[in-house]
């Protein structure tokens, strides 16, 4: 299976174009972003857990990253609430779940080196951010492939035009203008590098998810 999967192309999703799909999970399903094969696969996919859903024990042989947009997501006798960031290393295993219902962004099989640690971010604490050139960002991950934030925009305040290694973006409050497109929270986007196109936030700011440099060697197309 390929979705969106030209990444040299930039691309954009509206929640209004989401597709919910049934995983092969009841009470989970998903709107598939990007992919690139069946089941078991490179994606980026939001995830929406019924109340009292679950999946069975599983491995991540090419790592999971999660950001929880609502409810909360339970794994490893663990709760996490909206606003957590969680990163699971390569050959890591899990069985999630969800008591009340939540929705989820997730990234499978996205991590280019096996040693990478555990990572459990609570984005909400204000002690996770900093201002950095006068903006506030949450620095989520690093590493020489990429690098995972979240930062509040200013009304009107611009990301980088063209990110080194291109740039992924998922608005979680707010709104975003791009080539004369506003988009709402839960809008998601796909900046190859070279791209030109200028981001800003709205009028009224803008909260995003934001990931730069992982594009560099990514060509496949679907």
């Amino acid at each position: 299976m390929l979705i969106n999967a030209d990444f040299s192309r930039p691309v954009a999703m509206a929640p209004h174009q989401y597709q919910w799909v049934a995983s092969p999970q009841d009470g989970v399903e998903r709107v598939m972003l990007d992919r690139v094969g069946a089941e078991q696969a490179r994606a980026t996919s939001i995830v929406r857990y019924a109340p009292h859903s679950w999946f069975p024990r599983h491995q991540h042989p090419g790592g999971e990253e999660i950001l929880v947009l609502d409810g909360t997501f339970s794994e490893g006798g663990l709760d996490y609430p909206a606003g957590w960031y969680l990163r699971n290393p390569p050959g890591s295993s899990h069985q999630p779940s969800s008591g009340e219902g939540a929705i989820i962004f997730v990234k499978l099989r996205q991590m280019s080196t096996p040693e990478q640690p555990y990572v459990r971010i609570d984005t909400r604490d204000p002690t996770s951010w900093r201002c950095e050139q006068g903006r506030e960002i949450c620095p989520l991950f690093s590493d020489a492939s990429e690098q995972v934030s979240l930062q509040r925009l200013a009304p009107h305040d611009a990301l980088p035009a063209d990110a080194e290694g291109g740039l992924e973006l998922l608005v979680l409050d707010g709104d975003v203008v791009a080539q004369q497109q506003t988009y709402a929270p839960r809008s998601w986007m796909r900046l190859p590098a070279g791209a030109l196109t200028a981001i800003t936030a709205g009028e009224q700011g803008a909260t995003v998810y934001l990931k730069v440099r992982h594009l560099a060697n990514m060509r496949l197309k679907g």
